[in-house]
């Protein structure tokens, strides 16, 4: 059984030192030229500045469309928007509804609004799912 034990350490060092050693690359970054780099550069910012306003959006809008092709599944889906935004012209409803709420409110006695708080409250319960309902302590 010793034996065991012993064979079992001399492989799990074993293992540990060679990833390790693997892990310790001390290769040297390959060389930049950096006046090449600095070229570029300033090649680019000149042909930037040499663009008319139409010109830059277009350019503008071709790099974000070559952005968002190059995306993968996961990114995609992060980059969605989990909420929905209204056109323009129905802000002014939501304004109006929101008054006519805001009303409505001011107009209760402190029972009924403690009333409608409570209900407010059990319909947000009811529609947790049972691990929402496990994390809120319900």
């Amino acid at each position: 059984m010793n034996k065991k034990l012993i064979a079992a350490l001399f492989a799990g060092a074993f293992a540990f030192a060679s990833a390790s050693a693997i892990a310790d690359d001390k290769t040297p970054p390959a060389p930049v030229d950096q006046a090449k780099l600095k070229a570029e550069r300033d090649a680019a910012k000149s042909k930037w500045g040499a663009m008319s306003a139409e010109e830059k959006a277009a350019t503008r809008k071709a790099m974000q469309a070559k952005k968002v092709s190059e995306l993968s599944a996961v990114e995609l889906a992060g980059q969605e928007s989990d909420t929905n935004t209204a056109p323009a012209g129905d802000a002014a409803k939501f304004k109006a509804d929101r008054d006519a709420a805001k009303a409505t409110f001011d107009k209760m006695t402190p029972e009924e609004r403690a009333a409608m708080k409570k209900s407010a409250q059990a319909k947000k319960l009811s529609e947790l799912t049972m691990v929402e309902k496990m994390s809120v302590g319900q």
